[in-house]
């Protein structure tokens, strides 16, 4: 199942889920995988708050359990709860489920339902994709469940259908659902570009930054190299946010997201955002994929993405509020270059991209 970013695609697996599992009946029925703990979070509140709302029928049965199984929580207490009585629905990520399953804490025997979200980032994912074709092989049958796999960007072309069916990881009569194939982003984004030298790009983020007056956006960041890393540099979000914390006066809330921040403090990072005013969140490709921030105008790719496919995702994180006139933008600092780089992502997701002159 695929469709542009913030086209309902969470709502349209639970609502599967919700109308095959039975409360009645013993054991785990749904699970649901996703590649970070953040998305889990926000996964795990919409389906409690469905799960939360039964039906008239469903008032007189069981209520329907939800459990979180994500990487950096404290599974003891989920280890007890998976003996005694599994929940209904499990939403999990791969290192803290596959851990659980390894170790017979519970099983998928009663599986109906799972569903992979992201599934195109996991399977390119080197720490994911061996445990990933475990679960879809070996702990249980893809004859005896219904396997869902999502996201904006799923292959469309013949070869991932008949991976699906070759290594059984489907049963064979897999579909593609693709929403929306001819316009991958929402048409209300507009797409700029300013060209600039790599010693111009922060105070060019800053003029950007006071020109535009955001109350609510995101500047990507790409990730800091191996080499950088040996050689014992700060990361480009810390040198950037520290530049941004100093230099831009206009938002009171400048928050950093990384992957190398431990879990507590990017859930902290999320909480501050979500809960405070003006915000104006620095962020590696960790925030692109599922994050659902919908006050978010406009989006800063400070470094370009590696490809069209990050595009797609960094850019799907504005224009998600739904029935609003507001104006979304997406704006690439580039070096002259890489204005090739751009053209192609243009050519690749069908966009036009405007040049600003500061």
């Amino acid at each position: 199942m695929s469709g542009k970013t913030g086209s309902g695609k969470t709502l349209a697996y639970l609502l599967q889920i919700f109308s095959v599992i039975d409360t009645q009946r013993f054991g785990v029925q749904a699970l649901i995988v996703l590649p970070t703990r953040e998305l889990g979070m926000q996964v795990t509140e919409v389906t409690r708050k469905l799960a939360a709302k039964p039906s008239q029928a469903e008032r007189q049965q069981k209520p329907c359990t939800v459990m979180a199984l994500l990487d950096g929580g404290r599974l003891t207490r989920h280890k007890r709860w998976l003996k005694a009585e599994p929940p209904t629905i499990v939403i999990a990520t791969l290192q803290s489920l596959c851990h659980m399953l390894e170790k017979q804490i519970f099983g998928l025997g009663a599986m109906q339902v799972l569903v992979i979200d992201e599934v195109d980032f996991m399977f390119n994912s080197s720490k994911q994709v061996d445990a990933l074709r475990r679960l879809l092989t070996s702990y249980s049958s893809s004859s005896s469940r219904q396997t869902i796999f999502a996201s904006a960007s799923v292959p469309q072309h013949k070869r991932f259908l008949h991976d699906c069916i070759q290594h059984k990881w489907t049963k064979g009569d897999v579909v593609h659902v693709h929403v929306n194939p001819v316009q991958p982003m929402p048409s209300c984004l507009h797409h700029r570009f300013v060209v600039c030298g790599k010693r111009e790009r922060h105070s060019t983020l800053l003029l950007l930054l006071q020109s535009d007056a955001p109350q609510f956006a995101i500047v990507f960041v790409g990730e800091q190299s191996e080499k950088s890393k040996k050689a014992g540099n700060a990361p480009p979000t810390t040198i950037l946010f520290d530049f941004l914390k100093t230099s831009f006066l206009g938002c009171s809330t400048i928050i950093l997201l990384e992957e190398d921040m431990n879990f507590n403090q990017r859930a902290a990072s999320l909480i501050d955002v979500r809960e405070g005013g003006d915000f104006l969140l620095v962020a590696t490709d960790i925030a692109a994929r599922g994050v659902d921030l919908p006050e978010t105008t406009h989006i800063y790719n400070f470094d370009l993405p590696r490809d069209a496919v990050n595009y797609l995702h960094r850019a799907g994180r504005t224009g998600r509020k739904p029935f609003s006139d507001d104006k979304y933008f997406v704006t690439n600092i580039i070096a002259p270059a890489e204005r090739f780089v751009l053209q192609r992502f243009e050519n690749e997701l069908k966009f036009f991209c405007e040049e600003l002159f500061l």
